[in-house]
This record gives C-alpha cells, structure tokens and sequence, in this order.
C-alpha cells in the first residue's frame, strides 16, 4: 500500500491508502479550530501554514471516496470561511460535495441544472465545466458529454486534462484514431506524459486489424513511456504484450511485405532489437514481481490487481522466479 501522505498522496489512490487517508481527518479537525470570522476577516485571525489548506481539500476527497460525507461537510464548510462561496474552486468543491451525495439520476440531473446556472451567470468557470463533463458522463449521455469537452478545448486548446478526458471517451466508443488524436495533443502539452504514452500504445495495440505498423507505433509509446519512467509496471507489461506479438511477424518471411510504410517515416523494427526489449520487460515485471511479494522498502506502492495482472503473464511464459 502506498504511505498516505495528506501533502501530496499518490495520484491513484487504491481504497486502503483513500481509507487510511480518510481515517485522519476527525483527529486532523478537532485538533486544529479555524476561525468562524466570514472571509475575509478570517483572514486577518488565521494561523494557517502554507500545507493547511492542501490538506484540508486532500482530506476532503479521502472522506467522499469512503463514505465520511460529515466530514467531508466539515472541510468545505472550513474551505467556505476560508476562501468565500464564491471562489472558483470552492464553487466547483460544492458541486463536487452535491455529486458524490446525489443517490439517483434525479438527484444528478438536479446538480447538472445547476452547473447549467453557474455557466449561464460566468461561462469562463472552467472548472465547472469540466464538473459538467463528469455528470454527463455519470447520466450516460456520452455524445453530450463529447460535445462539452469539444467546446471547452476550443476556449482552453492547451487544456491537457481535457484532451485525456475526450480521449478516454473516444476510446470507450472504439474510436481509436479520434482517441490517439487527443492524447498526441496531451503530448503537445506534457511531451513528458508516460501514461498518455502509454494509452497512445495501448490504442495502437488494439486497433483492427493489426499490422506490423500499427504494432511499432505501440512498441515505440511503450518504450517512451518506460524511458521516462523505469519503473512503469503498465509500461513494461504493454512492452511485453506488443513485442511478443511483432516477434512472430518479424520471423516471417513476409514481414517486410506486411510492414505497410506509407504512413510511417520511422526506420523498420529489428528483431534482435524487439527479442532484446521482451526480454527486458520480462527481467523488469519478474523484478517487479518478487520485490512487492517481498514487501521490500520502496517496492510496494504498485496497484495489486496490476502485479497480479503481471505474475500472471510471466506465468504463462515460466518467468517468474520464485
């Protein structure tokens, strides 16, 4: 489990470590009073350090993800008198509060109305814009959902959380190539992004039919995405999966004859070249592996169902040592 840290917790946070987040936040407000001055004379009271109000909204998530939802009042009422009800963030904390309390799609729609007035007195709330897109999404109504994100990036183009947000949706529809688009504008944004490279591989993985071209796209995201990130398990692991399917292409004969170069300027793929990096993510996942079984110092913040994901693969080809 990852350490949980309220400054800055790991930005996917498994249940246990939202939990163990979460369990801290009685102590944390009993212990340390805010002044109960309207902003901004609370200003003028405050002993508040430049960490406090980091914590208090890191808490304010762990207590929505696991149910605290009193809480989780507490700490937006503390942000409230802290920042005013008209703050940008705080009004999108509301809505954030309204949604995760909202027990049917009646009650949803009831929180989108009121986005729709938020936007109608300030369109350029962005952040309720996005809050928008997230209950559109929980009401199933993907194609409205697409059409907010478009409009936004056309206010916001350098907007990256928003192009991986339309990204996602693309590919939830099957829509591989609107899909890789969107991400390649994450890369514009954060060319140093090794989960949007990694989403980019996985796209090109899984594109019908698959080609030897479509399979080195894949293989050179992946290879990005663990050269910034030598300990990417989901890197090393869509490296295994995309060179064990080149490898039997390269083999063949009639490799060179199914490499379709026409859209791809980049130098064809060698085998020994692919035979090394396979067995590069095997040694990598198989290290992996064994560390988080041993409960070693600084090897156990990997996801669960992912090192599983990962034995299991290694399994298949006998590579895991035990």
């Amino acid at each position: 489990m990852a350490q949980a840290n309220l400054l800055t917790p790991p930005s996917t946070i498994s249940p246990s470590t939202a939990l163990a987040l979460s369990q801290k936040a009685p102590p944390i407000l009993s212990s340390t009073p805010i002044s109960s001055l309207p902003w901004p004379l609370s200003l003028l009271f405050s002993r508040e350090s430049p960490e406090t109000w980091t914590i208090h909204e890191n808490l304010f998530f762990a207590a929505l993800r696991t149910g605290d939802d009193k809480s989780a009042r507490q700490i937006l009422t503390r942000l409230t008198t802290r920042f005013g009800d008209t703050n940008e963030r705080i009004i999108a904390l509301r809505g954030i509060y309204e949604e995760a309390l909202a027990k049917n799609p009646g009650e949803l729609e009831k929180v989108f109305q009121s986005y729709e007035k938020i936007l109608k007195e300030d369109p350029t709330n962005f952040s309720i814009r996005k809050r928008r897109v997230a209950v559109l999404k929980s009401l199933g109504r993907t194609a409205d959902a697409v059409t907010a994100l478009t409009v936004l990036l056309e206010n916001s183009p350098t907007d990256a959380e928003a192009w991986a947000e339309l990204g996602d949706l693309y590919a939830q529809q099957g829509a591989w190539a609107q899909a890789v688009y969107c991400l390649e504008e994450v890369l514009l944004v954060t060319p140093n992004a090794w989960s949007a490279h990694a989403q980019i591989a996985t796209l090109h993985y899984l594109t019908v039919p698959s080609t030897l071209t479509t399979l080195s796209h894949s293989l050179r995201h992946f290879g990005r995405a663990i050269e910034l990130n030598d300990s990417y398990l989901r890197g090393f692991y869509g490296l295994k999966l995309v060179t064990k399917k080149i490898i039997p292409l390269l083999s063949s004969p009639e490799s060179k004859r199914n490499h379709n170069t026409d859209d791809d300027d980049s130098p064809p793929l060698k085998l020994e070249t692919v035979k090394k990096l396979e067995e590069l993510a095997t040694s990598k996942l198989a290290e992996i592996v064994r560390q988080y079984a041993s409960g070693k110092k600084g090897w156990t913040g990997y996801d669960e169902a992912e090192v599983i994901a990962a034995r299991e693969l290694l399994d298949r080809d006998g590579k895991v040592e035990r």
